[in-house]
């Protein structure tokens, strides 16, 4: 089967939404940005052996590519509208590919964003790339260099689970482990759950945002960075399942730190409207944990018990670290 018919069979019914003039069939899709909003564009790639493990389920690999991408359009307040996908593949699949199509149909339909287009090419490893587009009122996206000082850190969800549910794919599963806990794990390792309705409901509140992909420690570090302060970071205050607790109790604090591919939000909010931000977050049933504070000398002070200073971090993921630094 060639490459035109994978596409048709697999991809060809997906080309309908708001603002799409002509989605999959031409070079280029045609699509339309409302007045008053502007377009914020981001993309994500999973690698085969890097970022998933071979023989993953494909309906499991689009729900993780899309909630992943999608996660991004979150951290700038942004209402999803358009993905683009580029596939590859050792071979052509038929089975694989129709099973994966199905998967990313039914997650992009309930988080509210349309296939316009894509690619697909044949290539040593299975390699998938979504680039999400989004739309945000003119001037309200959220940047990661609007932080002051005093303002409260909040981060959504819990942290660190992304990485236990890897452990739990990598190696043997603890004597102890709960079958309810193992499953709790590799859902958020498989399929990443966007705070849309979160942050568009804080869009007006939130100083700066980031979405948590490579552990808390290194994105709130670009956080810093982008805007010139600092930050106390209170690690008795990291919100942390049941679940990562009860299988690996003694990883659950470096994971929280540095664990990456949460797909949490990072917030810098005003001091003044962190009981709001709290009751926001409470009437739409998500946890929303305050953490730490924004202050005007630079540089991360990670605390425990208010007082001590932790050292030896863990370092957060990056692609391009050779293993002795």
């Amino acid at each position: 089967m060639g490459e035109f018919e994978l596409i048709r069979r697999c991809f060809m019914q997906e080309q309908t939404g708001a603002g799409v003039i002509n989605g999959i069939g031409d070079d280029c899709a045609v699509l339309e940005v409302p007045p008053g909003q502007q377009l914020v564009v981001s993309i994500d790639t999973l690698v085969e052996g890097v970022h998933f493990l071979p023989g993953t389920a494909p309906a499991q690999l689009a729900e993780r590519l899309v909630g992943a991408a999608v996660s991004d359009l979150a951290a700038m307040a942004a209402t999803p509208a358009w993905i683009t996908l580029a596939v590859t593949l050792p071979q052509a699949d038929e089975t694989w590919l129709l099973a994966f199509s199905r998967a990313l149909s039914q997650r992009c339909s309930e988080l509210g964003i349309a296939l316009v287009g894509g690619d697909t090419t044949r290539g040593p490893v299975c390699v998938l790339s979504a680039q999400v587009h989004g739309l945000v009122p003119n001037g309200q996206a959220w940047l990661r260099s609007g932080a002051v000082p005093g303002d409260r850190i909040l981060v959504t969800g819990s942290l660190g689970d992304s990485r236990g549910g890897l452990e739990t794919l990598l190696q043997p599963l603890p004597v102890s482990a709960e079958p309810e806990a193992v499953e709790q794990l590799r859902q958020r390792f498989y399929r990443p759950e966007p705070r849309l309705e979160l942050a568009q409901s804080l869009r007006e509140h939130v100083h700066a945002a980031i979405d948590i992909s490579d552990g808390l420690l290194g994105d709130l570090g670009h956080i810093l960075e982008a805007s010139g302060v600092g930050a106390r970071l209170e690690v008795d205050q990291l919100p942390v399942s049941f679940a990562l607790q009860q299988l690996y109790p003694q990883q659950v604090q470096d994971w929280a730190l540095a664990g990456g591919e949460d797909f949490e939000l990072c917030l810098a909010v005003p001091a003044a409207q962190l009981s709001s931000c709290l009751d926001t977050a409470q009437a739409l049933g998500i946890r929303l944990t305050d953490v730490g504070e924004i202050t005007a000398d630079t540089g991360l002070q990670v605390l425990q018990a208010g007082t001590t200073v932790l050292g030896d971090l863990p370092g957060s993921w990056d692609h391009f670290r050779s293993e002795d630094e």
